[in-house]
C-alpha cells in the first residue's frame, strides 16, 4: 500500500502526543464551555456559545486532520552513516550560483520548514539529492532557470 505521508519516528510520536492532548484535555475543556455557554440562557446572541462552538468546529477539524496524517504515514527510519542522500539525511551542499555552502535536511512534506532548511524529499531539489552521494553534483529546476549544487558531506 502506497503510503502519502512520509514522516520521521519523531514527528510521529509528536502527532500522537498531540492527538492525545486534544482529545484528553482540549476536547473536555471546550465542552465545558458550551455547558456554561448554554447555562446563560438565550443561544442566538450567546457570544461565548458561538465562540466555543466555533472554536469546537476548529478542534474537531485538527482531530481529523491528525487521525487521517498517522493513518495514512509511513514512519521512515534514518540510518545514520549513510554514504548516499535518503530520507532523513543532513546533507550540506555547494549552491554554485550563490558560491555558498547550505545545509539542508531531507524530511516529509509534513515536516518541511524551507526557512529553517528542512527540505521536502518532495520537492525539486529533494527528490534530486535522494540517492546523491558525496561529489555528486545535480541541477534543480526552478523558475528562474537551473540551480547547479554540489554534494559535500551527508550526515
Amino acid at each position: 500500500m502506497e503510503h502519502e505521508i512520509v514522516l520521521t519516528s519523531a514527528k510521529y510520536a509528536e502527532l500522537q502526543t498531540e492527538l492525545q492532548r486534544l482529545i484528553s484535555t482540549e476536547r473536555p475543556a471546550i465542552a465545558e464551555r458550551i455547558r456554561q455557554a448554554r447555562a446563560l440562557g438565550d443561544l442566538s446572541e450567546n457570544f461565548d456559545y458561538q465562540d466555543a462552538k466555533r472554536q469546537q468546529g476548529f478542534l474537531e477539524s485538527r482531530i481529523a486532520n491528525i487521525k487521517g496524517m498517522l493513518e495514512r504515514a509511513y514512519v521512515a527510519e534514518y540510518q545514520n552513516g549513510s554514504d548516499t542522500v535518503v530520507f532523513g539525511s543532513r546533507v550540506k551542499v555547494f549552491d554554485q550560483e550563490y558560491d555558498e555552502e547550505i545545509e539542508y535536511t531531507l524530511v516529509g512534506a509534513v515536516e518541511a520548514d524551507p526557512a529553517n532548511y528542512r527540505i521536502s524529499n518532495t520537492s525539486p531539489l529533494g527528490k534530486s539529492l535522494l540517492g546523491c552521494k558525496v561529489g555528486d553534483i545535480i541541477e534543480v529546476p526552478t523558475p528562474a532557470g537551473r540551480d547547479k549544487y554540489k554534494v559535500i558531506e551527508i550526515n
